[in-house]
């Protein structure tokens, strides 16, 4: 059902499949299983996960695939009760995406100019990664999304990509002027190597794996002196994102462009928006400034001295 109605990504389904596999591992200790599953077996699940000290996040995942499970069978007929309904989920505790200074963006995307004297296969590698760097600050687009990118989505006068992103959903998004000069230097070095993949790996038949990008973004890193610790595809989409609102993007916009379903998963990059409202009245707001109201109030006595 997942895979033929909800067009969820095998990444999607191996998290499903290992959360199933949890839960049922658990209910065999109590003699019960998936298909005679009891609320209370169920709620003991999730206390055995809370005494093992799981992440609540982890629990809350878990305990949603576990409700849509039985939701599932309850609809289609294979069950006439639903023993997950009563389960309470803990809130995740929702910290904020890190992200990386503009300045640390552009050193990071500078790094991917190939050294004097560079051979081909190293040439290639800096060139790639550059024009991935470019792609995805300038789209916001997950590495799965960008890897999945095919040389025929391009041409020399490509100003917008069609993206297929989780659930099958499509969107567009523009395609910035140093994007667009970054991946054409890649298709141009990458001519005469057959494969329809824009990132391909060493075969150019495949394209490039996350763990291959991985590589290449920490060497890049390395050079632009970004932490390890700090660089990931997904922090340069959570960039995207928090320098966008800084510079004024509205939530709506960066939803679209990000491919959320839902504004509430957007609006985590609200601290940047509050951050902005706060300046934007400690700036402008005739009390906003200390100094504002000590100055008032000494003009107000010389006024008050002067009458």
């Amino acid at each position: 059902m997942l895979a033929a109605e909800r067009a969820a990504a095998p990444a999607t389904l191996a998290a499903y499949t290992a959360d199933l596999t949890d839960c049922e591992t658990a209910l065999l200790q109590q003699g019960e299983t998936l298909g005679t599953a009891s609320a209370e077996g169920l709620r003991a699940w999730v206390s055995d996960m809370s005494a093992s000290g799981a992440a609540r996040r982890t629990i809350a995942r878990r305990i949603s695939c576990i409700r849509q499970y039985f939701l599932f069978l309850l609809r289609d007929g294979r069950r006439a009760d639903n023993p997950a309904a009563q389960l309470d989920a803990p809130s995740p505790q929702r910290s904020l995406p890190g992200f990386l200074t503009e300045a640390e963006v552009v050193a990071l995307i500078e790094a991917g100019l190939p050294p004097p004297g560079a051979k081909p296969a190293e040439r290639r590698r800096f060139i790639l990664g550059r024009a991935a760097l470019e792609l995805l600050y300038a789209t916001g687009l997950r590495i799965s999304e960008m890897l999945a990118l095919r040389r025929d989505s391009f041409r020399e006068n490509t100003r917008m990509l069609l993206i297929r992103g989780k659930g099958g959903r499509e969107r567009l998004v523009p395609l910035s002027e140093p994007a667009r000069i970054a991946i054409q230097a890649l298709l141009q070095e990458d001519k005469t190597r057959p494969g329809p993949w824009l990132f391909s790996g060493r075969s150019p038949e495949k394209p490039l794996t996350r763990q291959g990008f991985d590589k290449i973004l920490a060497e890049l890193g390395g050079r632009a002196g970004v932490p390890p610790d700090r660089l990931s595809p997904h922090v340069l989409r959570h960039s995207f994102a928090t320098h966008m609102l800084a510079h004024g993007a509205d939530l709506r916009t960066l939803q679209t462009l990000l491919g959320h379903a839902d504004i509430s998963t957007t609006q985590i990059y609200t601290h940047v928006q509050a951050d902005r409202l706060r300046d934007i009245v400690q700036t402008h707001h005739p009390l906003g400034q200390p100094q504002s109201r000590s100055e008032d109030s000494a003009t107000a006595a010389t006024d008050e001295k002067n009458l």
